[in-house]
């Protein structure tokens, strides 16, 4: 068992299974760095509309090849068709956006619920047809990596490319987008047209991504890895390298898997691995995650309740909060008996002082940042320069 899972995840393991795998990794690599923008423009809805507006297309599509005399089932014919629907869903979008009152959510709810609703009516009415089967098109709703040719494998990895190619081209342009569109604007940009750019990156990754995915799926594919790269990083460029490193690493995990258990659909085991990382993020990352957040208020409790004593103490009263008390006794501020002890006057009387400079601070630069108190940063020579905290020791003086 080992020596078959490695061989499926170095692509050892046989030409077709070598071919899924190279298309679920290029698929999850474009996923994850087009999905970052429309993340960082709180717009990750949209994807979820684009997807859904994506299945009329491909009925239409399917429809139009049987009228032509084919099977219906042409991939490029298909993906052709997603492409112009979804593309319609978009402008239907940022139409509803941009001429009502309505607000985007309401906007893509609506497209998507109209679109979606057109699409599973033709795919009923395909049903009726004479060799009209949808058997070909459950793959563009529930994902089929299994049946991936190389020709399809190729066009998701060169279009994947493509689109990380585009975004690196315009990546100016979306990153201002995304944090100031008023100031992009100002400086002479036509932020509605970089939106339609960004929008139709995305639209590109979601079409190429129905037949791995499935478009109920593939939408996680875009938004999962930017959100876990988010809790690693506060660097822009480095989430988009990290975005697609986890959408990378989720299709290459999640395509292994799915090689080595039968019957398991590749996309939903993908988006499956993709969430098992977005909870490690979610839990272990050291800047945003749940458990350094819940350490950090953990200290940054006793640190305010070591304080609070301190600065009781020095104002010639006994802190009343417990937690307080046990502090000072645990650093040896207080006896066992409760009385101060000299290094506990000494560390009340330099707290004192350290208060006394952070309130001079406030009253003497009023505009500056709020947050910087003598609760929560310490000594305040670790945080202010050494010229103002000789003027603030003489005001204080």
């Amino acid at each position: 068992m080992f020596e078959k899972a490695l061989a499926v995840f170095t692509f050892q393991a046989g030409y077709n299974t070598s071919i899924v795998m190279a298309g679920v990794v290029a698929l999850g690599i474009g996923g994850g760095v087009i999905g970052v923008f429309p993340f960082l423009r709180k717009r990750t809805l949209i994807s979820n509309a684009i997807s859904h507006a994506t299945l009329p297309g491909i009925g239409l599509a399917f429809l139009m090849g049987i009228t032509l005399g084919g099977t219906g089932r042409n991939l490029m014919l298909l993906m052709a068709g997603a492409a112009l629907t979804g593309a319609l869903g978009v402008l239907a979008v940022q139409w509803i956006k941009n001429h009502t009152r309505l607000a985007e959510d309401t906007a893509i709810g609506t497209v998507l619920s109209v679109f979606f609703g057109f699409g599973i009516v033709l795919l009923s009415h395909i049903q009726t047809l004479k060799g009209g089967s949808p058997a070909g098109l459950n793959s563009f709703l529930l994902g089929s990596a299994a049946a991936l040719t190389a020709a399809e494998a190729q066009l998701i990895a060169f279009s994947a490319a493509g689109v990380i190619t585009i975004s690196i081209i315009f990546f100016k342009e979306f990153a201002v987008v995304a944090f100031d569109e008023d100031f992009a604007a100002a400086q002479g940009w036509h932020t509605t047209r970089i939106d339609l750019i960004m929008m139709a990156l995305l639209l590109a990754i979601v079409t190429i991504g129905l037949k791995t995915a499935g478009l109920i799926l593939v939408v996680a594919l875009v938004i999962i890895p930017p959100a876990a790269a988010w809790f690693w990083t506060m660097r822009y460029n480095r989430m988009i390298v990290l975005a697609g490193t986890i959408g990378g690493l989720s299709g290459w995990i999640g395509g292994t898997v799915s090689a080595l258990v039968p019957k398991v659909p590749t996309g939903a085991v993908i988006v499956l691995v993709a969430a098992a990382i977005f909870t490690f993020s979610l839990l272990f990352a050291p800047a945003r995650g749940v458990i350094a957040w819940g350490i950090r208020h953990i200290f940054l409790k006793f640190r305010i309740a070591e304080t609070c004593g301190l600065i009781a103490i020095a104002n010639g009263f006994m802190p009343p909060d417990t937690l307080a008390r046990k502090i000072m006794r645990w650093r040896g501020y207080l006896d066992i008996n409760g009385k101060l002890t000299q290094s506990g006057a000494t560390a009340a009387e330099d707290r004192q002082r350290q208060q006394h400079l952070w309130f001079a601070y406030q009253e003497r630069y009023p505009d500056a940042d709020r947050s910087l108190n003598p609760l929560t940063n310490g000594k305040i020579e670790s945080v202010l320069p050494p010229d103002i905290l000789a003027e603030l020791e003489n005001k204080t003086t």
